[in-house]
């Protein structure tokens, strides 16, 4: 039997869990969910991958083939977008067939009031195409060889939602209703009673 919890995969060796949850079993909420991120206006982009072979599995986003390309990407794309001004991360939304087309999500800090989101995002589009990548554009190459297609722009990640619908919406949904929001100086937070240095919290022993 499958002794994973909250929606964990058991890899053979362990559980494999999904974003905001902990524990040998997944048996735990995340401390702290920073959702600072989403706060902030994003560019949806896409990308195509042509040295990865698109696998089935890889479509369901819970699975360890999507999570293992996601992870290669996602540190491809960290390193080429470090210097692009306010950058704050990026998530991998879907992947599908062909070799391997990446839709994701470049995370922006607010920007500076005299600049422009639209010339960010084909700053981003500009930047990962000019990038540097293998020379030997084969699945066993070390890197990434892609394309980067589209960009656009987006002033608001979540617009009518509050920000405990925000935290509720983001932690995992056996244990959502312990979540609450705490803005600070940098962004948000989602915390619980069991997170340290709060107000209100107390020891959980890890419960």
């Amino acid at each position: 039997a499958d002794p994973c919890l909250n929606g964990g995969r058991w890899m053979g060796t362990g559980c494999l869990c999904p974003p905001n949850t902990d524990g040998p079993r997944c048996e735990f909420g995340a401390t702290t969910i920073n959702l600072t991120a989403e706060l902030g206006p994003f560019v949806t982009m896409m990308a195509r991958v042509t040295n990865r072979d698109f696998s089935e599995d890889m479509g369901d986003t819970s699975s360890p083939g999507h999570r293992r390309f996601a992870e290669e990407f996602s540190r491809t794309m960290d390193g080429i977008y470090r210097n692009v001004p306010d950058y704050g991360g990026i998530r991998v939304l879907s992947l599908s067939r062909g070799s391997v087309v990446v839709n994701y999500r470049v995370h922006l800090r607010p920007l500076p009031g005299n600049a422009s989101l639209e010339h960010r995002a084909l700053e981003l589009l500009e930047v990962a195409n000019a990038a540097p990548q293998p020379r030997n554009c084969t699945p066993s190459a070390d890197g990434l060889c892609f394309t980067a297609t589209s960009a656009r722009a987006t002033r608001a990640a979540v617009p009518g939602l509050n920000y405990t619908e925000l935290c509720r919406r983001h932690a995992p949904a056996n244990f959502s209703r312990f979540y609450f929001p705490y803005p600070t100086a940098n962004g948000l937070l989602c915390v619980t009673n069991c997170t340290l240095d709060v107000p209100g919290s107390f020891d959980c022993h890890d419960g």
